[in-house]
């Protein structure tokens, strides 16, 4: 939706490896891009889901995400922070991940707090680094996109967005209930 209000905004694709990349609930995604040819970004935006466990371990996505903090910006939503923590680009910084699941699961936040001792996990929407910004659950990409677009590119962008998506009350509603945290 971002696109219609600016144009120039280029998307793409990237998991470990190029093409077909079946979710766990049975969706596929075509990735255009491995993290091996992945193009220069400005941002990437590192997703969570089920497999966050496994890319934790994996020492190419840590070793990609590591070589992009060091020239693009890098964001996370829901537990693809957790992914972050494990790659050491969060360390001595603030960070937030999910928090809500089902028992007898245990929240990523509290596991984020107990697995990483170097980063101050916060109970917030997104949180803000100047370098990374990660967002908590996963209704939370939008919040985090919509305050990555207005850095990037400026409020009106921003509130376009949102408005087009109509999302503007949830907006407020997100941004009033907790206050966005920056440094």
């Amino acid at each position: 939706m971002a696109r219609r209000i600016a144009p120039q905004i280029r998307i793409c694709t990237i998991a470990p490896k190029p093409g077909l990349v079946r979710l766990s609930n049975g969706l596929d995604v075509v990735a255009q891009f491995g993290i091996d040819d992945a193009p220069a970004c400005d941002i990437v935006i590192v997703t969570g889901g089920p497999g966050w466990e496994e890319q934790t371990r994996c020492p190419p996505t840590l070793d990609y995400i590591r070589q992009l903090h060091a020239t693009a910006r890098v964001a996370s939503v829901c537990t693809g922070a957790m992914i972050l923590a494990a790659s050491g680009v969060l360390d001595n910084a603030a960070a937030t991940t999910k928090r809500a699941v089902v028992p007898p699961e245990i929240s990523p936040l509290d596991r984020m707090r107990a697995m990483h001792s170097n980063i101050d996990v916060v109970e917030q929407p997104v949180v803000d680094t100047g370098s990374i910004v990660t967002g908590g659950g996963v209704s939370l990409c939008i919040d985090t996109t919509l305050h990555l677009l207005e850095k990037m590119l400026g409020k009106n962008v921003a509130d376009e967005t949102a408005r087009i998506l109509e999302y503007q009350r949830a907006r407020k509603a997100n941004a009033d209930s907790m206050a966005f945290r920056a440094r």
